[in-house]
């Protein structure tokens, strides 16, 4: 049978019912409420949202992050990459715009020596060959002894 999660925006009345099979484990519950809680109340705030164009584009702006989280989650870095270019299309920067981030910021990290994890570097870095999961083979940069 089917449980059932209630949450109540209490500055608008909004109400959302989540049903469905919840894991048994206490502190899944427990996220499962704060995570309806907050969209309960994100929800609501976009619909009290007086301008009609203004609160058409927070339900975009919403609907763009969760796809972003899903795909986040499901670990479909090529649909975050699309997602995120997409958005930044949408707002007026171009691919070239784009191209002079990417450098800048390959240039920033080589500059702190910084290693970037594999997950990031492919997200941050398309044109890259980089399987997820995979070790980075780039040798380690010599910091010194760390207890001279």
């Amino acid at each position: 049978m089917p449980q059932e999660y209630n949450a109540t925006d209490s500055r608008t009345g909004l109400h959302l019912t989540i049903r469905g099979e919840f894991p048994s484990d206490p502190d899944e519950r427990v996220r499962i409420a704060r995570t309806a809680n907050l969209f309960t109340r994100l929800f609501s705030t976009i619909l009290a949202t007086e301008s009609d164009p203004e609160r058409h584009e927070r339900f975009r702006a919403i609907e763009t992050q969760l796809e972003v989280a899903d795909a986040l989650i499901r670990g479909d870095v090529r649909e975050v990459q699309r997602l995120m270019r997409d958005t930044l299309r949408q707002v007026g920067v171009s691919d070239e715009q784009l191209a002079q981030v990417e450098q800048e910021l390959r240039r920033q990290l080589e500059a702190f020596g910084a290693e970037v994890p594999g997950e990031l570097r492919k997200m941050l870095f398309p044109d890259e060959d980089v399987e997820l999961g995979e070790a980075d083979d780039r040798e380690e940069p010599d910091r010194g002894d760390p207890n001279p």
